[in-house]
C-alpha cells in the first residue's frame, strides 16, 4: 500500500521565483496558501525545508503550479570515472 511523504522537502529558491512571476508578495502568497508570512520566508531563504502535506499542497495550489515544482531534485550520485 502507497503512503503519501510525512513530509516535503521543498526547494527555496522554487518557491521565491514562483511566487516572484505569480506577482505576489510574501504575505500575499503566505495568506492564499493559509501559511504565516514568516514561515514562508523561512522557506524561501532556506531555513526550513521541510513542508507537511496540508501546508505543502496549499502553496501550491495558491501559486498554480503542480506538486513536483516545488520540490528539491533528488541527488544523483555522481558517477565512477572508469580510468584505463
Amino acid at each position: 500500500m502507497h503512503r503519501p511523504p510525512t513530509t516535503f522537502q521543498v526547494n527555496a529558491s522554487a518557491i521565491r521565483e514562483e511566487r516572484k512571476a505569480a506577482g505576489l508578495e510574501t504575505s500575499e502568497l503566505a495568506e492564499r496558501a493559509g501559511i504565516s508570512r514568516r514561515y514562508l520566508s523561512h522557506l524561501e531563504n532556506g531555513t526550513r525545508r521541510h513542508m507537511k502535506p496540508g501546508p505543502y499542497t496549499r502553496l501550491c495550489l495558491a501559486l498554480g503550479v503542480a506538486k513536483d515544482d516545488l520540490l528539491t531534485p533528488p541527488e544523483v550520485p555522481p558517477s565512477k570515472e572508469i580510468r584505463t
